[in-house]
């Protein structure tokens, strides 16, 4: 028997999906857990002692290091520098760590100092890694085997090591893989692009598990595509419609998905039914140009607005994702992208510079173009800015002028978190937005509902620059759509955050333009350089 410590690394506080803020309105200390290393957890020698330590809520003390026997750890590529501390920090305690997760499945020579690898799929190489520690093996790197493991085997992840409440949504997954092909995704890479799916017994399984837990309220289903499948994804939602009723609707739920669930008015009920309340979806771009060289065909000659408001009658508030830095873009259309999103009513906008993820289709282009730096992925340890795409992207030889491609970044977070427009998109939303609410609170929850919205009072209420917006909303929709209050303010809550954030990275931003030029000369020397050795072909 041994004692199995999984950390999982702290992401930056002014991250765009790090709504502490919000969270501390309502008692929770992060937003989402970590479901992949849960998804391990219930993968090793269920006898082993197993303790979880999720560094967004609570510190590593030296203690659970000592605890341990052995140290999982686990991350993205936003998470390396606090990932690539925390092994020398185990080993100084005189412990092994096993590395894994999608940063070092993408580019292990960064995490080499681990004394195992264990990368892809946990289902495929967890198990390799295990037969191999039985026999005594002291390191040692596994690869994924090449065939994607079926989720159908895939264990139900073990949600009685987390502290539920500490949450503001608890996630589970459905799909992995999706059938798209976009230039600068690494989904695709890591997963496929051949949709793999568990059954419908599987979800209805996992929610069982919670619901006994005690847990009620909000799951988000964290696949990058909800409908890779759609006829599986039906399946599952019919299911699920059948278990939430059973059990009064404990819960309700959000997702990820692509803009063609627009066209598929069965699906978008069977949504409605079980209480999808978002949908996160990537727009990247308004212009045809950028989207067709990016291959992002799926949103090609689509009419935003009327997909966007068929979505909106479902009573589903769309989140988009927007990326700046693209080949074949202007500033003109570039900034066009902030009308897109006042047009359509986008409230929450992830805005972020393109970034070349490792082993993606971008980035093999880049490096054949001699665009792209060798060790350009491995983040400076000691730069505090390197947040996510919002601050660490363009890690290439840009076509346009980099100042200008940080100019029109700035401009579009400017306009689109400007209070006032803002809260203007949040009504026009909420006037749209036919809400049919499934899922209802106990009534402890609707204290600590009224409690968050004194908190918020407090705050949005009495500003000078939101106190007028704020409670103009709250009236209005009073009067005209009381149905959607809860989600706009919800969505107006979230300005704690953006404020915050939006801030921040202009400040940043325009801290770092007075050194583009300086930059850009030292950029262009290391990609001349290091033209010899870098690779002309496809890794």
């Amino acid at each position: 028997m041994k004692n199995a410590l999984l950390i999982y690394p702290e992401f930056s506080p002014f991250g765009f999906w790090n709504y502490k803020e919000v969270c501390k309105l309502v008692g929770s200390k992060y937003p989402a857990a970590p479901l992949g290393m849960i998804t391990l957890a219930a993968l090793l020698p269920q006898e082993w002692n197993i303790r979880l330590v999720d560094m967004n809520i609570t510190q590593l003390y030296d203690s659970d290091i000592d605890w341990a026997d052995l140290v999982f750890i686990g991350g993205m590529l936003s998470q390396q520098v606090g990932f690539l501390q925390l092994i020398d920090r185990v080993h100084a305690r005189g412990k092994k760590v096993v590395s894994g997760g999608p940063d070092p499945t993408s580019q292990p020579e960064v995490y080499k100092s681990s004394d195992y690898l264990v990368l892809g799929e946990a289902e495929d190489t967890i198990q390799p890694f295990l037969n191999d520690l039985q026999g005594g093996a002291k390191s040692g790197v596994y690869f994924p085997s090449g065939n994607k493991p079926d989720l159908i085997n895939s264990p139900v992840p073990r949600f009685d090591l987390l502290s539920l409440d500490d949450y503001l949504m608890i996630g589970i997954q459905f799909s992995r893989g999706c059938p798209y092909n976009c230039e600068f995704c690494d989904i695709i890479e890591l997963y496929g692009r051949v949709p793999r799916t568990k059954t419908p017994q599987q979800i209805v399984k996992e929610l069982s598990v919670l619901y006994d837990l005690g847990y009620r309220g909000h799951i988000d289903f964290v696949d990058d595509n909800f409908i890779g499948h759609k006829g599986k994804v039906k399946q599952a939602l019919r299911a699920l419609s059948k278990w939430s009723k059973a059990y009064n609707y404990p819960f309700f739920f959000s997702t990820e998905a692509s803009i063609n669930l627009a066209d598929d008015e069965d699906l978008l009920g069977l949504m409605q039914d079980v209480d999808f309340r978002y949908v996160f979806i990537g727009f990247e771009s308004v212009s045809e140009e950028v989207l067709l060289s990016n291959q992002k065909m799926q949103n090609l000659n689509r009419k935003l607005y009327d997909d966007l408001h068929r979505i909106y009658n479902y009573g589903m508030v769309v989140n988009g994702g927007y990326i700046v830095g693209f080949d074949n873009e202007t500033s003109e259309t570039t900034r066009l992208i902030a009308d897109s999103i006042e047009h359509n009513k986008i409230c929450m906008a992830m805005v972020g510079l393109l970034y070349a993820l490792p082993c993606t289709q971008l980035a093999h282009r880049l490096k054949q173009e001699k665009r792209l730096s060798e060790h350009i992925n491995l983040l400076d340890p000691d730069n505090r800015d390197n947040i996510d795409q919002a601050t660490s992207g363009l890690n290439f030889d840009t076509q346009r002028p980099r100042q200008e491609i940080i100019d029109d970044f700035v401009y579009i977070l400017k306009e689109v978190y400007n209070g006032r427009r803002y809260f203007n998109r949040c009504l026009r939303l909420g006037l749209v937005l036919k809400v049919s609410r499934k899922h209802q609170p106990s009534f402890s929850k609707k204290l600590n509902t009224i409690r968050a919205l004194i908190r918020l009072i407090k705050q949005l209420g009495f500003w000078p620059s939101t106190a007028y917006y704020f409670w103009r909303n709250i009236l209005i929709l009073l009067l005209v759509r009381p149905s959607a209050i809860e989600e706009v303010v919800n969505l107006m809550a979230m300005y704690l955050h953006f404020r915050k954030q939006t801030k921040y990275i202009v400040e940043l931003m325009t801290r770092s333009s007075q050194n583009v030029s300086q930059y850009e000369m030292i950029a262009s020397d290391t990609v001349t350089n290091d033209k010899e050795e870098i690779p002309t072909g496809h890794a």
